[in-house]
């Protein structure tokens, strides 16, 4: 009934992006503060537990039931509750529209899109919040954030549409994590310390080269199928992480007269976040100017915000927001149905049109994710103070909240 080798590929590829929110908490970890390692890595490992209830219970259901089109979703903004608790999905259910895997391949495979997104605004407000406003923030956020523009773009829904194509996270995962993690900073306020340096940059590098790794199912998995398609989204992931890793490399290693290996990390990533809503839609000759491009804007991205003085402790913005953002247009520019039969023909390949409807719909999300996320944090502190004492900040979350300490000091 099945395709077996696109259901194993899909079963791989959903473990693999299971991987990432374990490797952001490892890549977050080592660049905390020495008292906030265990503060910052629980909230990720925490996403992974909770966003897979909500899931189960709602989240799949609001993103992936109904659609505008049948007039069966709300208003084009959120799925019904036909799914609700996975309500009627057996063994044998059939992905609609696509009939090589099941739909329970599919709904983990999406799942692990909803734990790692809110994840990753974790960074930004890094040994600054309450755990029981995160714990909040991560309900409300998902609820308010991430399942609408998921079922408006993958689901069906009010810009999937007008035409508007992601094909693994442009908009729905970076562009809306990064503003948000933008939205934080501004909420919260800057940290009474703000020495950000690294308590171990070789845990970074563990943390990176997973997060490089599972963006292979991240990227190729979200044909859902394998294909030629698969395979180019594979390669254009490589190639534009590689490109923008170099790119930042030389920019800072030309300006601060040493080579970084935290840049050097930190440009992957750049490139993987840009070529995210790209990958299946884009040529293979695109890939190396994305990365370029990439390492260049979230580099510069990156800088700005150090002279704005933001206190992005991790470069959640400069790196996930700016690069979702920027991914988003250039898959407007370079976008060709060539490629993809499923696609798009972008600024250099048609009239423009769809140029304007990514460009378009990344601002919005850009602007909704900031304010949504803004006025769910304002909403919180109302009913349990979002940011910690100043006192405990000093001590750090790890003692002061947790408890416990990520190395015993007493070992040699």
């Amino acid at each position: 009934m099945f395709d077996t080798g696109s259901t194993a590929f899909m079963l791989l590829s959903t473990s693999l992006v299971m991987l990432m929110t374990p490797a952001l908490a490892f890549f977050y970890g080592g660049l905390a503060t020495k008292r906030n390692i265990l503060g910052i890595m629980i909230q990720s490992f925490v996403s992974l537990g909770w966003s897979t209830i909500l899931w189960f219970v709602c989240g799949y259901t609001l993103c992936f039931s109904g659609t505008m089109a049948a007039g069966t979703d709300f208003f084009g903004i959120f799925g019904n509750f036909d799914k609700a608790f996975l309500s009627g999905i057996s063994a044998t259910t059939a992905l609609a529209g696509n009939g090589q895997i099941p739909e329970l391949v599919f709904i983990s495979f999406q799942m692990m899109f909803a734990i790692i997104t809110p994840a990753l605004i974790t960074g930004a407000f890094v040994n600054r919040i309450s755990f029981k406003a995160y714990f909040i923030f991560l309900t409300l956020w998902q609820f308010l954030v991430y399942y609408p523009f998921c079922h408006m773009i993958w689901g069906g829904g009010l810009l999937a549409e007008w035409g508007v194509l992601d094909f693994a996270g442009g908009i729905v995962v970076h562009t809306l994590a990064g503003f948000a993690a933008l939205a934080s900073v501004f909420y919260v306020g800057t940290r009474v310390d703000k020495n950000s340096t690294p308590n171990s940059i070789p845990l970074v590098a563990i943390g990176s080269g997973l997060l490089w790794f599972g963006w292979y199912g991240f990227n190729a998995g979200s044909e859902l199928c394998v294909d030629a398609v698969t395979a180019m989204a594979f390669l254009n992931t490589d190639i534009a992480a590689s490109f923008a890793l170099v790119t930042w490399l030389v920019i800072e290693w030309g300006r601060k007269r040493k080579p970084k290996l935290v840049g050097v990390l930190t440009g992957s990533i750049a490139g993987l976040a840009t070529i995210t809503p790209c990958a299946g839609f884009v040529p293979v000759w695109a890939s190396p100017i994305i990365g370029i491009i990439a390492g260049l804007c979230c580099y510069l991205a990156v800088e700005w915000k150090n002279v704005r003085q933001w206190d992005d402790a991790l470069d959640v913005w400069g790196v996930h927001g700016v690069g979702g953002f920027v991914g988003t247009i250039l898959l407007g520019v370079f976008a060709t149905t060539s490629v993809n039969a499923n696609g798009a023909d972008g600024l250099i390949n048609g009239t423009g049109v769809f140029f304007i409807k990514e460009l378009i719909t990344t601002v919005l999300a850009a602007a909704y994710g900031f304010i949504f996320t803004y006025l769910i944090l304002w909403l919180i502190n109302k009913i349990t103070p979002v940011r910690i004492s100043e006192k405990e900040e000093i001590e750090g979350i790890d003692s002061s909240i947790m408890g416990e300490k990520a190395y015993d000091e007493g070992c040699l």
